[in-house]
């Protein structure tokens, strides 16, 4: 199944930078915008756990912010 998002995009000092509109969290970069349109799929596709098998573990993390 295919799935169509929407993704802002914008040149940064040294990177394409971009973040999908129905998933604001969801933020890539890349030195191309060919290289932002691939690390956006992966970082959705690990956001969206679509690879997370059954049996698996939960750890929290503490972190600096």
């Amino acid at each position: 199944m295919k799935t169509k998002i929407n993704m802002i995009y914008w040149k940064g000092k040294k990177y394409w930078v971009g973040k999908l509109l129905e998933h604001p969290e969801i933020m890539s970069q890349g030195e191309t915008l060919k290289e932002l349109e691939e690390n956006m799929r992966d970082a959705y596709q690990l956001m969206m756990m679509d690879e997370v098998p059954a049996q698996h573990k939960i750890k929290e993390l503490a972190l600096s912010v």
